[in-house]
């Protein structure tokens, strides 16, 4: 079984890492008006949009369930291959991308299995239409995002659950303040949003 591994990022060192360009530096998202002027700043555009994204698809509770995706396989199970079921929301959350820097946006995914009941079914999931605004998906109010924030490339997960294919997206969205008043780290937002699902 060819499954991709869960990305460990280090939350401590990604909100430090994006607080640097919080305070000025230039980015994508936030460039310098004037490169030479210390602490000048172009404030973000919302809504927030991408350009590159970062993808991994997972099955659950499928048999022989594959997923092929801008060159290669994401999932490959062998055709008689049950996979675990998910787990509940918090597995959900606890799911990322481990492929990254993909342009926006190859063909679409071509998804084949069999759902617990042995139907077998195919699909061609194209992220391109399901993202034709490019617009980055989260959960936070604008006004709790800094204007000079830099927000790096999104999550895309293809979530095949028995029957039912879905799509989240994931981004690391800075806020102006700690969700957990003490904790340094918690001034971040990374939740998995659902953008799309169909059921077979």
């Amino acid at each position: 079984m060819i499954r991709p591994r869960i990305r460990h990022a280090s939350y401590a060192f990604l909100l430090s890492f994006l607080s640097l360009f919080a305070t000025g530096c230039q980015t994508a998202m936030s460039n310098t008006d004037h490169p030479h002027e210390a602490g000048s700043f172009r404030k973000n555009s919302f809504p927030l949009k991408f350009t590159d994204h970062n993808f991994s698809a997972y099955c659950f509770s499928t048999i022989g369930c594959k997923v092929f995706y801008h060159g290669r396989y994401d999932v490959e199970d062998r055709d008689d291959e049950v996979s675990s079921p998910l787990m509940g929301p918090d597995h959900l959350q606890h799911l990322d991308a481990v492929r990254v820097g993909i342009q926006n946006f190859p063909p679409p995914a071509i998804v084949s299995w069999r759902s617990k009941d042995g139907a077998y079914h195919e699909a061609k999931i194209d992220l391109d239409e399901i993202f034709k605004d490019r617009r980055i998906v989260h959960n936070v109010d604008e006004r709790d995002i800094p204007d000079n924030a830099s927000v790096a490339d999104p999550d895309i997960l293809l979530v095949v659950n028995d029957r039912t294919i879905s799509v989240y997206m994931k981004a690391f969205i800075p806020l102006k303040h700690q969700r957990d008043p003490g904790n340094k780290y918690s001034a971040l937002s990374h939740d998995a949003i659902l953008v799309y699902a169909k059921t077979y």
